[in-house]
């Protein structure tokens, strides 16, 4: 799946290494359940993506983020499918170095495209941690809605996080 200047393609074993440089990162664990990985945690993050793309159904697409005409790795993007009721959901998490460049707003771009588009799906939804001010632009930012709050719906290391819920459906897309 291609942006303007950013693609989405699938895991290589050795994209590790690019993985384990941005997830390593407290800054970037901070909102998230997970983190800061060691080099195992990549490296079956990696692992895992791997053997995902090879299931049938597919449930869960699992992308790297590569820049244009770079093989290097700077983000990953997910889309969960919930077959029963024609749904999924989008993630996206990007190194530092790339914040504020419209990395995260291509990728989600990218999975609502091919979430509504080849997957035919009805609705795709999102969470983010109610403090993550950029991730939330993001969402409004691709044409989701906010739909509610979930109160301590995480637990991450600090305590618990509440969660914004956001929403798009297959025919608001059509008109954005």
């Amino acid at each position: 799946m291609k942006g303007k200047n950013v693609y989405l393609r699938e895991f290589k074993i050795d994209d590790w290494h690019d993985v384990h440089a941005y997830a390593s990162l407290e800054q970037v664990c901070r909102y998230q359940t997970w983190g800061p990985n060691n080099e195992n945690d990549s490296q079956n993050y990696v692992k895992q993506a791997i053997a995902d793309a090879r299931k049938c159904p597919r449930t869960r697409f699992a992308f790297a983020i590569a820049l244009k005409n770079r093989e290097r790795v700077v983000g990953a993007a997910e889309l969960v499918i919930d077959s029963a009721n024609s749904s999924g959901t989008i993630g996206y998490i990007v190194h530092p170095d790339y914040w504020g460049r419209g990395v995260a707003t291509e990728a989600a771009t990218c999975l609502i495209d091919d979430g509504f588009n080849r997957l035919k799906l009805h609705r795709i939804w999102a969470t983010c941690d109610s403090r993550n001010i950029a991730s939330a632009k993001v969402l409004k930012k691709v044409g989701m809605q906010q739909e509610g709050r979930l109160r301590d719906h995480l637990r991450l290391s600090d305590g618990w996080r509440d969660s914004f819920v956001f929403g798009l459906l297959e025919d608001e897309r059509s008109r954005l």
